[in-house]
């Protein structure tokens, strides 16, 4: 089996209905399997996943083991030569597997380029490789392009290597040297660390190194794991030529909580890998007290707009809608200030994904239909939870 596609779940519900949907439609050429590992959600996830999709396997957790935990059960018991974890609030594209595929089975770049190119790094991460290793073609980690459910861009894609000077630096507001600046957005390279949302690697690579790091509930544990490749030998990937959404509110509110996590993530990181970065860790265990400390709540606020549902089946004309457009009406119509209810089941998603990335719509709302048309869901940034429906 070519690849085991790994979907941790936590009262995603809708979202995962998405995501597994369009996970299946991007496998369905592929030798691969599908499997849900859900964190004790206490919503109905598990039930309306079995439902619409008895194929998949379920691995039903007795607790909320976090996300390290989670995704290392699910890959204990995977089949595939690769493993690639998603998190549910994603929606892939039909060839996004089968390109990251391709890239693994194919030399895209030169030994001298990449080593070339990796000499640009912070001395800190060179210090800290295994000695005797230099860059080479053999690839650690793969990552994509991710945008939110507006089609805005995630910075955290292709990141570097947080060393202490960096991370001070996002502390004070200054994130520049936090993301990987020396790649385009939509250009294929090297990079240092992936975002755990969408990441793909060899089963025997991930194994090998320990999969993630148990110790990190949420947060920071794909830094940990893209560092520990780069430390023995490998090299992590950015793949900008694909892409994804990734509605991130769903598993990332930037909320005391995040703070508190993020931060007892970055203390964590700091004291495994600069054991000597005495005043650094200082800090981030104070931060991690502050935000522990504190409590606020972030509630999205969804203003009411003209729905309109876009198909390509010409038959469907759902009641709930104002009225029905094909996908080509609506980009005719230049995404007016409405709330477009994507119909996934009749469209490309590639090709709406590549729409959504390349056009900016700040004055509409974008909404996902699932393919049996029970719901939808979609969000509006990237930092508070989205709307779900039930029709």
């Amino acid at each position: 089996m070519d690849l085991s596609v790994i979907i941790l779940n936590y009262n995603a519900r809708v979202f995962l209905e998405l995501c597994v949907a369009s996970v299946l439609r991007a496998t369905e050429n592929l030798h691969a399997e599908v499997i849900v590992a859900d964190n004790d959600s206490t919503d109905d996830s598990v039930e309306r996943l079995l439902k619409a999709f008895p194929q998949v396997k379920v691995i039903r957790l007795d607790d909320n083991y976090g996300f390290s935990k989670g995704n290392n059960v699910a890959v204990e018991q995977a089949r595939g030569t690769h493993v690639c974890l998603v998190n549910p609030d994603v929606i892939v594209g039909e060839k996004v597997f089968a390109n990251c595929l391709d890239f693994f089975q194919s030399k895209a770049l030169e030994v001298d380029g990449e080593t070339a190119f990796l000499e640009q790094s912070d001395k800190e991460v060179h210090t800290e490789r295994s000695r005797g290793t230099k860059a080479n073609s053999q690839i650690g980690f793969l990552g994509i392009q991710l945008i939110d459910g507006k089609g805005t861009y995630l910075p955290e894609s292709k990141r570097r290597v947080p060393t202490r000077t960096g991370i001070l630096k996002k502390i004070l507001g200054f994130s520049g040297s936090y993301y990987d600046q020396r790649l385009e957005q939509n250009q294929d390279g090297p990079t240092e660390v992936l975002v755990g949302a969408f990441l793909m690697g060899k089963r025997e690579v991930y194994n090998r190194l320990g999969g993630l790091d148990e110790r990190y509930f949420m947060y920071g544990e794909d830094i940990d794991l893209s560092f520990t490749a780069i430390k023995d030998g490998l090299q992590n990937y950015y793949l900008g030529s694909q892409t994804a959404i990734h509605f991130k509110g769903e598993s990332t509110i930037k909320d005391a909580k995040y703070f508190e996590r993020f931060y007892g993530a970055m203390h964590l990181y700091y004291e495994k890998h600069y054991p000597k970065g005495k005043w650094l860790t200082g800090l981030l265990r104070y931060m991690t007290r502050f935000f522990k400390s504190r409590d606020t709540d972030i509630a999205s606020i969804t203003k009411e707009l003209p729905v309109v549902c876009v198909t390509n089946d010409a038959a469907y004309q759902p009641d709930w809608a104002s009225r029905s457009i094909s996908f080509k009406e609506f980009i005719q119509e230049g995404m007016s200030s409405s709330k477009y209810i994507f119909d996934l089941g009749s469209l490309e998603i590639d090709k709406l994904i590549e729409t959504l990335a390349s056009t900016s719509n700040n004055q509409g709302q974008y909404r996902f239909l699932t393919w049996n048309r029970t719901a939808y869901a979609g969000s509006d940034t990237s930092t508070e939870r989205g709307e779900v429906r039930i029709l």
